[in-house]
């Protein structure tokens, strides 16, 4: 099910219970304005998602909202993960969907962190 990033914030998403500590996960990085944690999911060898501690569905609403503190520690947060994963010198890839064409599957803001691998090429082509 896909996410309208439109809708208010719903405090009852998995990752907004993940923050409060109702569900663990695998921890790659904190600080006071984001988590980095490993996906359930792998869709690559390295798949970690980083989201903001603030309550936010979509980066529109994340950027309208957010002070400019929490946006700079959010995306300070992703280059220390990638980092801490060691894959700034190999590449990695970063991906935030955002409503119902992107496939946003949780109404809170998140990054992916994909790596660990050749990734190819980002969207196929249309034919």
């Amino acid at each position: 099910m896909s996410v309208d990033a439109t809708q208010p914030y719903d405090v009852s998403n998995i990752f907004a219970r993940i923050l409060r500590g109702e569900i663990p996960c695998k921890k790659v990085y904190e600080d006071k304005h984001a988590l980095a944690f490993h996906d359930i999911n792998p869709q690559a060898p390295v798949h970690v998602l980083v989201i903001p501690k603030g309550a936010y569905v979509s980066m529109a609403d994340f950027t309208a909202l957010a002070s400019s503190d929490e946006i700079a520690g959010f995306f300070l947060a992703v280059g220390k993960t990638a980092a801490q994963l060691q894959l700034v010198a190999p590449g990695y890839r970063i991906l935030a969907n955002s409503g119902f064409d992107s496939h946003q599957e949780v109404s809170h803001l998140h990054v992916h962190i994909f790596g660990g691998t050749a990734l190819g090429p980002m969207l196929a082509l249309a034919t």
